[in-house]
């Protein structure tokens, strides 16, 4: 159960770190559920994974080939080869032949059981056998090269042995993860569940895409960049739509987030007339604090919406696109990692030559959007575009946040400057 922390809000600015630590301190991990792998990427195992098998299961060939007793071939050459008699053929999936004796052979495929007896395979680039000249059984094969111990042969267990702990609880799954599950024989996995995440819009200006705009109204960007972030968060987004600047308006839509985990607002968190996301949540639960030493991204509420004997964090970004994904990206994203069972690991951070200024005349601390690239095994990073915090296409043409510190009234062109990446290009790293 999350605490109570009180009705009454700070009107001063708080740091960043505050911020971030005053909302991580009411999210858990939550309930374990035990759920199909195909539905696991991405998510948090809640318990160990145990191999009840060994992997592989018996000795078998890596490749086509013949099973062999390794001192059959001693000192066997192209131009003086041993002679061994096929005694069998044995495919993947076959039962193993019995036992290898003294100059005898197995023609054998990949992944099929090596015989008792045999010490190595030989491959068929290396014997008098192709697939135009195939050797049947009882017939000889010359063998064009000696061999030693274990060549060419998968031990049982060489991979997985049966008892062994293969993934910790804790572990965020990803497809190899799944794969590695899947050969074990289990179907299903417990994790934490992924959190429910409803997200608000509010503004009487705003409309949904796919309706006609009427004048004086723009669309709602932020409902859909926000459901992304949460998605790619790993959290599972449920949009309400859209809540007029209205008292009764969103204390409706919220009325209706009773079986979310955690609730995201945008607008309606800034000192205007109309904007009372606050006084809605303060009348249906409580407020910690509503403005950040940041920018962008300053207007930004936090409390605890409460349905009944159960209290919801609440998150009110603010109505500027990039100030509410930039916030989304300090508060709701480490805040959704937390509910997924994840170790709170940052975004990566890297060092980087800065190629514009940055100017900070108000000592918040800066995120400026920017294009990190790579010159002479070098990072560089230059501001992507107008750095208003209405220009979304400058958020969407950066990979990273330049990070211009509270207590820094410019970092200048040429100085190297903190970078929290966004994602990595692919074509430039």
């Amino acid at each position: 159960m999350i605490s109570n922390h009180g009705t009454g809000h700070n009107e001063s600015m708080i740091d960043v770190e505050e911020a971030l630590s005053k909302i991580l301190a009411v999210f858990t991990p939550l309930s374990i559920k035990e759920i199909d792998i195909l539905e696991t990427n991405g998510m948090v195992l809640a318990q160990d994974v145990i191999s009840q098998i060994n992997i592989p299961p018996l000795d078998n060939s890596a490749m086509d080939g013949y099973a062999i007793k390794h001192e059959d071939v001693n000192n066997a050459t192209s131009t003086n080869p041993k002679r061994l008699r096929v005694v069998a053929t044995t495919a993947a999936g076959d039962l193993p032949y019995s036992t290898l004796l003294n100059n005898e052979s197995v023609r054998i495929m990949t992944g099929a059981p090596v015989p008792k007896g045999a010490t190595a395979v030989v491959p068929f680039e290396d014997t008098s056998d192709n697939f135009k000249n195939k050797i049947s059984t009882n017939e000889e094969v010359q063998i064009y090269t000696d061999s030693i111990i274990g060549q060419n042969v998968r031990k049982a267990g060489q991979d997985v042995t049966s008892g062994e702990t293969v993934l910790k609880s804790g572990t965020k799954l990803h497809p190899s993860h799944i794969a590695l599950i899947a050969s074990l024989g289990k179907a299903t996995v417990k994790v934490f569940r992924r959190p429910e995440v409803a997200i608000l819009a509010t503004g009487n200006e705003i409309t949904k895409p796919g309706n006609s705009l009427d004048k004086g109204q723009i669309y709602d960007s932020n409902s859909y960049g926000i459901a992304a972030a949460v998605k790619e968060s790993g959290g599972n987004p449920l949009i309400l739509g859209i809540a007029k600047d209205d008292f009764k308006s969103i204390e409706a839509k919220l009325n209706m987030c009773k079986e979310a985990d955690f609730v995201i607002t945008s607008a309606g968190v800034s000192k205007g007339d109309f904007d009372i996301v606050k006084d809605v949540l303060s009348k249906n639960g409580t407020i910690e604090f509503h403005s950040v030493r940041m920018k962008p991204g300053k207007p930004l509420a936090f409390g605890l919406l409460q349905h009944n004997d159960k209290q919801i964090p609440l998150v009110g970004l603010p109505g500027n696109p990039v100030s509410a994904l930039v916030a989304f990206e300090q508060f709701c994203r480490p805040a959704i990692r937390l509910m997924l069972g994840n170790e709170l690991k940052p975004r990566a951070t890297i060092k980087a030559i800065l190629d514009d200024d940055i100017r900070n005349p108000d000592g918040r601390r800066i995120y400026a959007r920017a294009f990190v690239y790579k010159k002479d095994d070098v990072y560089h990073a230059s501001l992507s575009g107008v750095q208003s915090s209405n220009i979304l296409s400058a958020m969407a043409k950066a990979n990273g946040l330049a990070i211009c510190p509270e207590n820094k009234p410019l970092v200048k062109s040429g100085e190297e400057v903190a970078v929290m990446m966004l994602y990595w290009p692919s074509e430039v790293f």
